[in-house]
């Protein structure tokens, strides 16, 4: 056989073991309960109806844009026990605090909160300094759980009694939805579904859900917490330094013991706009280096595993074809209808056209392409910049991402 056919062959062998053997990551049936009910048994600070108490905490910064279509929905939720909403403006420049205060006034609902920690102290980034701020404030309302939830997703009315109906029913210590984020341009309809089914594939939500967790992550745009395990897992001080706050929020609650679930969300949108891919490529370079732990070898790895999964298997096909070497078209084809088949079902979660599946190598190729730029960034001490903002980085992030507890995994 040539050398496309063996390649070609190669990466059908993965895709093979990927559909069969990383936790059926493809299917998009895990998720919450459509009708919640009245949790049973008794509860520490159980209010109407034994529904345990609730704080919910945003950090914000710079989200004027975003916060009318997002914070009435936390403020209308329809949850029978005690709830309240504490806002924490991380240094905003466009009036987020101001504006949080006003919607409180004009919507009514759950009591709100508005507070400003500060510029972050040397380490943190500065979600969890503002996370960090807005927990403690939290705490010293004895609240039985956290909602950690990001100031660009909206919620469903029902959204609180969900997540703690799953959390008490099924006695887990974090439970956590992926937003369904925005995709109304073109950009946003190529490139998110492949960003969670990316995600998906990384940490096979089956995994993480299993009595035997062989994978550990989190959203964070939606996290409810029990308080007691954020205490025992020392969160968020521990995980200061995280640019992927979010899977390392999961791995500190998994090293305390903590149980966890992850699923695809229904009434939990996330509202911020991605008009331009420039948009889309800044979200992805912010993290794509610390995920893999700002090792040059893991980049590496990355670069030629993502080839060999996603490029190869259209130019085997193509170049089959045109010079008549049937194994490596028939390989080539084979393994591409298999990843157009297991990237279908996310289309579909996110409304999407399921004849588009066969375009995933070019966004693989985009994501390509971004992880690179992310250590490119990084190695120019940009990496990590979000919102005038620059993470550290360096050794101690490095080193951070290093020794994160791995518990599960």
């Amino acid at each position: 056989m040539s050398t496309f056919a063996w390649f070609a062959c190669a990466s059908l062998l993965v895709w093979l073991w990927l559909l069969l053997g990383q936790g059926f990551f493809w299917r998009t049936d895990q998720r919450l309960p459509r009708n919640p009910g009245r949790p049973g048994g008794g509860h520490a600070h159980a209010g109407a109806e034994g529904w345990p108490g609730v704080v919910v905490v945003v950090p914000a910064r710079d989200e004027a844009g975003v916060l009318p279509l997002s914070l009435p929905s936390l403020l209308a939720q329809d949850y029978p026990g005690r709830a309240e909403v504490i806002l924490v403006d991380d240094g905003s420049t466009d009036g987020t605090g101001r504006l949080a205060g006003e919607l409180a006034a004009r919507h009514g609902g759950l009591p709100l909160t508005v507070v400003s920690p500060g510029e972050p102290g040397p380490g943190w980034t500065g979600k969890l300094w503002a996370l960090r701020h807005g927990m403690a404030l939290a705490r010293a309302r004895g609240p039985e759980f956290l909602l950690l939830t990001d100031a660009d997703i909206a919620h469903g009315t029902d959204s609180l009694r969900r997540l703690v109906t799953a959390a008490l029913d099924d006695d887990r210590d974090l439970v956590s939805q992926m937003a369904r984020l925005r995709t109304a341009g073109f950009w946003e309809r190529l490139v998110v579904p492949a960003f969670v089914y990316f995600f998906a594939q990384l940490y096979p939500f089956r995994w993480i859900n299993a009595d035997r967790p062989r994978a550990t992550a989190a959203a964070g745009g939606c996290v409810l917490l029990r308080t007691e395990t954020a205490v025992a897992a020392g969160v968020p001080d521990t995980i200061r330094t995280a640019v992927i706050d979010d899977v390392s929020l999961a791995r500190a609650v998994r090293a305390a013991g903590g149980r966890i679930w992850l699923g695809l969300a229904e009434g939990v949108d996330s509202v911020r706009p991605y008009p331009g891919l420039g948009e889309l490529w800044r979200m992805v370079t912010r993290s794509a280096y610390a995920q893999l732990r700002y090792r040059p070898s893991l980049l590496l790895g990355t670069v030629a595993g993502l080839a060999l999964v996603y490029l190869v298997p259209p130019a085997a096909l193509a170049a089959g074809l045109a010079a008549g070497d049937a194994p490596a078209a028939w390989a080539g084809g084979a393994a591409w209808a298999v990843m157009a088949g297991t990237y279908a079902p996310m289309l579909r979660h996110y409304r999407q056209p399921v004849w588009t599946a066969p375009l995933l190598p070019f966004t693989a190729s985009l994501y390509l392409v971004m992880t690179v730029d992310s250590a490119v960034l990084h190695h120019r001490g940009r990496g990590g910049a979000w919102k005038g903002r620059v993470h550290p980085g360096g050794r101690t992030a490095a080193r951070d991402a290093e020794f994160t507890p791995r518990h599960g995994e």
